[in-house]
């Protein structure tokens, strides 16, 4: 077996089955979880349908560049959602099965296996694949930790020449998991500038980019950074985002790369041989989807109300910031997050993630220490009821000082 499989860290949700082991909730409260992110809304009617109506494709070999029609409708798509010029359909866009799958096999296409000391930097809290997809391809996670008394930006200008000298890829997620903060552009620029001077290819996980709480702002995404500073062909930088969120379709396994046009052509020729191809039902359903926003502008309004219910309810008995986007709120909860996430399943039945097992210690300090995660993904009425349980805890955490 691969022996650098032993590198790899237990992933978090297994990390907190055992932290929850043993524990039995209060009878008569039925258990809530705000721990993984999964999206619960209801699959839109369109997107099962058109899986209905093209069960025929499964009888065919997909291609792995995907279908022309589902192609023209990505690039059609990307460029209306972040006014870019026109994409080509044929060198500027790939079908993904979903972002997760697409950022792993990305970093295995991007890296040098045999290249010994090549970093891949990241932010800090971070999503695991990260650290995963880079260990398993012979490089090392270079951790750039996003601190609380920096406004939960990546502190891009830490990192020391040395290690940007051997940093080959850097991956940024905006809006941010977990803190749902989003990229500026004076950050885009940062990252753009030491690409240019470092040669490392810049990976955008935009998986997030469509949950956001004003129509008439929506997030800032890579690809029209670079476009607004003057970067023809978007070089070395490739933009990743799927359904799974913005249209409620976790299960559908369907998302896109879009960029560089020379990195995609050898991204491909990898996704030729890793077996990658999006099924021809799915590539269908798929153009439903992102050919329709009236589902996505639904599926907002409902993020909106629940965290305009949540944060009235619990803020300030456990302290609330609005995130800019994504579905999650980041909150400090004053003491140890894995004792707060125990006691509060404990208590109330609530589940949430603790921010350390989502983050690394790295440069003196592990940056989700002392947070946790709450993925507000389920109903309205289920997030108002979780709301008044958190408010409820946390009054008694912090009159008690309970910290066990």
């Amino acid at each position: 077996m691969n022996p650098r499989l032993g590198l790899l860290q237990p992933y978090p949700f297994e990390r907190l089955r055992g932290l929850l082991g043993g524990i039995t909730p209060p009878a008569g409260l039925a258990p809530i979880s705000l721990g993984l992110g999964e999206p619960q809304h209801p699959t839109p009617a369109l997107i099962k349908e058109a899986v209905a109506a093209n069960l025929g494709g499964l009888a065919r070999y997909p291609a792995t560049a995907g279908e022309p029609r589902l192609r023209a409708t990505l690039a059609s798509w990307i460029a209306r959602r972040f006014g870019l010029p026109a994409l080509d359909p044929d060198t500027q866009v790939i079908p993904l099965n979903g972002s997760k799958e697409g950022i792993f096999s990305l970093v295995q296409a991007a890296l040098d296996p045999d290249e010994k000391g090549a970093l891949v930097a990241c932010p800090n809290p971070f999503y695991q694949i990260y650290e995963g997809a880079t260990l398993l391809a012979g490089a090392r996670p270079y951790f750039v930790d996003s601190l609380a008394s920096n406004g939960l930006r990546p502190d891009w200008g830490s990192v020391p020449a040395d290690a940007w000298a051997r940093t080959r890829l850097v991956i940024c997620c905006s809006p941010g998991n977990p803190t749902g903060r989003v990229t500026t552009l004076e950050e885009w620029k940062i990252l753009f500038e030491l690409s240019d001077r470092h040669g490392f290819l810049i990976v955008a996980d935009e998986c997030y980019s469509e949950i956001y709480f004003d129509e008439a702002h929506p997030p800032l995404g890579a690809l029209a950074a670079a476009h607004r500073v003057g970067r023809a062909g978007y070089p070395r930088l490739v933009s990743v985002s799927s359904l799974s969120k913005r249209s409620s379709a976790p299960g559908l396994r369907s998302g896109f790369a879009a960029g560089d046009r020379e990195v995609l052509k050898k991204f491909l020729l990898y996704r030729t041989y890793h077996g990658s191809a999006m099924s021809n039902t799915v590539q269908m359903a798929s153009i439903a989807a992102w050919s329709d926003e009236a589902h996505v502008v639904e599926n907002r309004r409902l993020y909106r109300e629940k965290f305009a219910a949540f944060y009235d309810v619990v803020n300030p008995a456990l302290p609330l910031t609005m995130p800019d986007a994504a579905f999650y709120f980041w909150a400090n909860v004053g003491g140890d997050d894995t004792a707060f996430a125990r006691a509060l399943y404990a208590a109330q039945g609530i589940t949430v993630l603790p921010g350390s097992y989502i983050a690394r210690d790295a440069h003196g300090v592990n940056p989700g220490r002392g947070f946790v995660r709450m993925a507000l993904v389920s109903t309205v009425e289920e997030s108002v009821e979780a709301a008044k349980r958190v408010k409820a805890f946390a009054e008694t955490w912090a009159a008690t000082g309970v910290r066990a």
